[in-house]
């Protein structure tokens, strides 16, 4: 065989390879339609609660995934709620204005000066970078924050020793239910204010758990920078993919869940007691983790059910 026939056939191959990778690719995604349309028509209508933070907040291409997903779910019929905090920038406008941090038992303990940082972050900055992301992808969303027609009372955490961190005392879902007849993406930080009016930094894990029990949710996702719940937390194999909800009480009671996990699964374990339908621990650093859970029948993360 000539080099003339010889470059001939590999050309015939390469094209012939590409032609099959093609419809081979194309196959996928027919299928992975095919797998996603009997979840998008249950939850079409249905309100999702989704902790929006870590390396998908942090990372240009996860969090532009996150605003696709989010996107999605808005332009299929869900109605997404997101929920955010933002620690990481706070900790840089709180260095860049020389005023020093302090954490007890794991919190931020908030002084007046601290508190206006956190209100002109979380409010002013990260709020609209979010609800922007979203906009540009063909969803129309709105920033708030809990003060925001009275959406979240705060009460002082505790005994006040961590200063202007609070805790959810009452939640009024009027102003976000308008929101959500309207097509709008709430996009909410976890700020609020007493009945006195002083502003509170409250865990936006808390804020998403109290908002989709508010809400009578059908899912709260907490977005991490974990593959979820695992037996074993240096082994991402040990990932359990489905647990009750007393299940998850008893890993905590055995230690299997601890440390940073801890306060993740009892607000899975707070919002199912009060009536959400299923709550998910997923990894936000995998693209489309949203979709992916929601959307598909293997699903990415941990899925925590109350009843049924």
């Amino acid at each position: 065989m000539n080099e003339l026939n010889l470059n001939s056939l590999e050309e015939n191959l390469f094209q012939q390879n590409r032609h099959s990778k093609n419809i081979n690719e194309d196959s996928i995604r027919v299928s992975v339609l095919s797998e996603a349309l009997p979840y998008i028509q249950r939850f079409a209508g249905r309100k999702i609660v989704i902790k929006y933070g870590g390396a998908a907040m942090a990372k240009s291409n996860l969090k532009e995934a996150v605003f696709r997903d989010i996107a999605l779910l808005s332009s299929v019929g869900v109605q997404p709620i997101i929920v955010h905090g933002g620690g990481p920038e706070i900790n840089q406008w709180l260095k860049k204005l020389e005023i020093s941090s302090k954490f007890r038992d794991g919190l931020r303990v908030t002084d007046k000066k601290t508190m206006d940082v956190v209100e002109m972050v979380l409010v002013g900055r990260v709020n609209k970078q979010i609800v922007n992301g979203i906009n540009k992808n063909g969803a129309l969303s709105v920033g708030l924050c809990g003060i925001d027609g009275g959406l979240i009372e705060a009460r002082k955490l505790g005994d006040g020793s961590h200063g202007l961190v609070g805790e959810v005392s009452k939640v009024n879902t009027d102003i976000l239910l308008t929101l959500l007849e309207k097509k709008y993406v709430p996009v909410i930080s976890s700020v609020a204010a007493t009945s006195s009016g002083e502003s509170h930094n409250i865990n936006a894990d808390t804020v998403a758990g109290e908002l989709a029990a508010a809400l009578g949710a059908e899912k709260l996702i907490l977005l991490t920078d974990t593959p979820g719940i695992l037996k074993n937390k240096e082994d991402p194999s040990t990932l359990i993919r489905h647990l009750r909800l007393s299940e998850a009480r008893n890993l905590i009671d055995k230690g299997i869940v601890k440390g940073g996990m801890t306060p993740k699964t009892e607000c899975c374990i707070r919002s199912l007691a009060q009536g959400v339908a299923a709550a998910h621990i997923i990894d936000g650093r995998t693209p489309h983790a949203l979709l992916l859970e929601v959307f598909t029948d293997i699903g990415i993360g941990t899925m925590v059910i109350g009843k049924g």
